[in-house]
This record gives structure tokens, sequence and C-alpha cells, in this order.
């Protein structure tokens, strides 16, 4: 991963965590503010039915004029103090009763709630009940410590999903980088033949040697970087969309381009062979163009030198037969893709894999069937039948 990846990624994983934290975090936040009041509803509930419990029980008391005997509650964390009506302390099981606010309803210390409940009876000497418990707020820290766990598993939770998301989104922007790389590099490779011979032959021919042959060689170097220049222009400006249908002859479209690669194939003694019959179709002729120069150009840069290329065109069926190095049956099944090219051995032959891509894109256009039978080593046979697009003599 390189520096700008390691920063596009860090910005999203920032970005990404740190919005969803905050989402999570005002989420846990409104909960634990409801938990709160619902806990504390809960306590004054329970602390409220407690002092019913301790009133009813001395009014009982008193009704029956018998003393009353104070006795510990059945919950262990509910605790009580008795107070008369000038706020002495009658009774109490409660630790640090000094501090209790008799003045309040219901209200909370550091560690305890209190319940106050007032009897109103002055026949009867206890003036103040009051409840007390730490169950609330230990039920609210415990609460707190949820939230904070909650918090910190989302924390892990969403960096996963974030980082594993960011690596699926940045894996076509990667391959694409290294697509556009190799693409460089690859072009100036397959740029880098041509022009050397035709910087060699201009010297050359300033020198006086070999004027015709020199001229051959500048004239094939000039076409391949022709050819080179067409296939980049198409591909990366996708003019795919852009037709002009208009009918025209196939055949001497086909003889054309051969007439044209004659110039290409000297350089590897490739003797080019034509047989034709006529055709006539409707459709786009610059594409119909780029269809047959870029087989025959493939055909010529997997071909051996010092071989034939045998090109045809009969009962609608444009084929371009070479006895090269052949594609394998795994190739076979990619080798329409951009930027794949044929392996041979160790080594990756030919250009940079964009002209068979653009066939086929075209033939998918055209709905034209495009067909290959090819064995290692004995060479490839590409075929194109143009029967649906072909125009009938009225």
């Amino acid at each position: 991963m390189n520096k700008s990846e390691r920063k596009a990624l860090v910005s999203f994983l920032s970005i990404y965590i740190g919005s969803a934290l905050l989402l999570i975090g005002i989420l846990l936040y409104f909960y634990y503010q409801d938990e709160v009041e619902s806990l504390e509803n809960t306590c004054n509930m329970t602390l409220g039915n407690a002092s019913m419990q301790i009133k009813t029980d001395i009014l009982n008391s008193y009704m029956h004029h018998q003393k009353f005997v104070p006795k510990k509650l059945e919950k262990d964390v509910l605790r009580y103090a008795l107070f008369d009506e000038d706020k002495k302390l009658i009774y109490s099981y409660i630790d640090g009763v000094d501090f209790v606010d008799l003045e309040k309803k219901f209200y909370e210390s550091d560690i305890y709630h209190f319940y106050i409940e007032k009897l109103n009876d002055p026949k009867i000497p206890i003036k103040y009940i009051v409840i007390e418990t730490c169950q609330g707020i230990e039920d609210r820290d415990s609460l707190k410590v949820y939230v904070v766990i909650a918090l910190l598993l989302s924390a892990i939770f969403v960096g996963f999903i974030a980082y594993f998301l960011a690596k699926i989104l940045l894996k076509p922007v990667r391959e694409k980088v290294e697509h556009m790389d190799n693409f460089i590099k690859d072009s100036a490779h397959e740029l880098n033949t041509p022009v050397s011979v035709l910087m060699t032959s201009v010297s050359m021919l300033k020198k006086g040697k070999k004027p015709d042959k020199m001229m051959k060689y500048i004239m094939s170097s000039s076409k391949q970087i022709s050819q080179i220049y067409n296939d980049i222009h198409f591909s990366a400006f996708d003019t795919m969309h852009d037709s002009v249908e208009e009918t025209f002859n196939l055949d001497e479209l086909v003889c054309d381009s051969v007439e044209y690669f004659n110039d290409i194939s000297v350089t590897k003694n490739i003797t080019l062979e034509c047989a034709v019959e006529p055709c006539k179709i409707l459709m786009d002729r610059t594409k119909t163009q780029k269809v047959v120069n870029n087989i025959i150009s493939n055909a010529i840069k997997y071909s051996n030198p010092n071989s034939i290329i045998k090109v045809s065109l009969k009962d609608s069926v444009f084929a371009v037969q070479d006895f090269g190095i052949g594609i394998s049956e795994n190739d076979q099944k990619e080798i329409f893709k951009r930027y794949k090219r044929v392996k041979s051995g160790s080594n990756i032959e030919g250009g940079f894999g964009i002209g068979l891509d653009i066939v086929k894109r075209i033939c998918f256009d055209y709905k034209l069937k495009l067909g290959l039978i090819s064995k290692i080593d004995e060479g490839s046979t590409f075929s194109i039948d143009f029967t649906n697009i072909v125009v009938t003599s009225q």
C-alpha cells in the first residue's frame, strides 16, 4: 500500500468510524438517560411501597393500642429510620441518619436514595418515616459500565467493518492503478521497437545505405506507431458509442487492411495471404476497420518470423489464421479482456492488451459472432461472422 492509499484509508476510517461512533454515542446517551429515569422511577416506587408497608404497620399498632415495634424489612437493600414531630430520631437502621433532609419527598446523596413519608396523626408520636437504599445508585453505576462497554465494543466492531469495507472499496481502485501502471509500461515497451527501428532506418538512410530497404522499415515503423496510437486513442476516449452507419464493401476494406499491414509485416518477414469474396455490410466503417486491423495486427505480433498469415472472407465470415505461438485453453477464456495478453512460457508476448478488447466490444454492440480456435505452438484462427449485418442485393 503506497502513501496515497494509506492516506485515503486513514481519512476514510477516521470519517467513517468517527461519524458512526458519534451516532452510536448519541443513541447510547439517550438510552442511558431513559434508563436512568426508569431506574429512578422504579426506585421511587420500591421505596414508596416500603414506606407504605411501615406506615400501615404503625397505624395498625396504634389502632390496637399497641406500641409499634420496629423490625427489619424483608429486602436487605432497604433500611429505614423513624423521627418524631421535632425531627428527633426514634429508631434507625440507617448509618449517618443525621444528614437526612426531612423536608424533601425523594432525593439522592452520593451513594443512597432517600424517600420520606409523613404521618399526620397527632396521636402517633412518629412523624417521619425515612427509607434508604443504595440499590438505585448501584444499578445506575452498573448501567454506566454497560454503556461504556457497549461503546467500546461498537467502536471495535465499526472499526473492523470500516477497515474491510475500505479494503473492498480500494481494491478496484488499486487494480485500476496497477492496470494503468502496466499499461504505461507496456505502451512504452510497445512503442520502443518501432521508434528504434525508425531512428535506425533514418540514420542509415542519411548515410545512403540500402535506401529502398530503409524506406520499407520507416514505412513499417510509422504504421506500427499509427496503429498503436489509434488503439490507445480509441480505448482512452471511449468512442464506442459514436457510430455512423453506412453501407460499404467489407471485402475492399479487408484488402486495404492487408495492403496496409504488408508494410508492417516486412520487419518479421511475414507474408500475408488474402482470399476474399464480395460482401456488403451496414456498419460503422471506422469500427469495422478497427476490428479487421486489430485481428491482423494481433496475428502479426504472435506469429513467428518467416511465416505466413492467411486472411480470408468467405460466406460473410472474416477469418485470420496465423502459425505462431498459439494460445492455451486457460488464456483463451480471458484473452478478450482488457490488458490481458498471451503468455508464452515465462514471457508475455505482443502488445499491451487492448486490441482484442476493442474487437470484443464492437462485436458485442453489433451482435457479431466472435470465434477463436488455437493450439499451443501451432497457431490461432480468429473469426468474425458478419452475416446479421450483410446487405443483400435487390
